[in-house]
């Protein structure tokens, strides 16, 4: 007869929370786990693992790939979840939605692109201030959308975009 730790019981508790959400929960050998839920037939699939100092590491892998970040506990991925997935469900009632799903997808290629363009290929110094002077403008750009566009979300405060964010 084996015995549950503490933790286990927790992390059962926690998958069972995430369930009663409307999630499906993946076990991958017990240290990968795919939680996924289906919005208005729209999909939000998040995967989280154990980390070796026994934390958790959290990404969202649909809509669009977005590495969250570490947390402590079980319990701190919950929360976390549960906050996206009203977001979500949020940003979903906008007739943009759709828009903003490609424009991501955009975003992440253009990520992979530069990837590809600077481990397959020599680029002068002039070539690289051209594209960081574009990167600045969009991201001036997004921070300029922000103030003047209507905060639809206020039950917690952005993560990264706030009226001071640097770049």
């Amino acid at each position: 007869m084996s015995i549950m730790s503490s933790r286990l019981i927790r992390h059962e508790m926690c998958k069972d929370e995430l369930k009663d959400l409307g999630a499906r929960v993946i076990d991958i050998q017990g240290i990968m786990f795919l939680v996924k839920f289906n919005l208005n037939a729209n999909a939000v699939t998040y995967a989280y693992h154990l980390n070796e100092d026994n934390t958790f590491y959290l990404e969202r892998v649909k809509p669009y790939f977005l590495s969250i970040g570490d947390y402590k506990s079980e319990e701190e991925i919950v929360d976390v979840i549960k906050v996206d997935i009203e977001q979500f469900k949020n940003a979903m009632q906008s007739s943009n939605y759709n828009q903003f799903i490609d424009i991501d997808h955009h975003l992440s290629q253009l990520v992979r692109l530069f990837e590809d363009l600077y481990l397959y290929y020599n680029i002068n110094k002039e070539d690289l201030e051209l594209l960081d002077e574009d990167v600045d403008n969009i991201l001036l750009k997004i921070k300029d959308i922000m103030k003047r566009s209507a905060r639809v979300y206020t039950k917690k405060e952005p993560d990264v975009l706030h009226e001071d964010v640097n770049f």
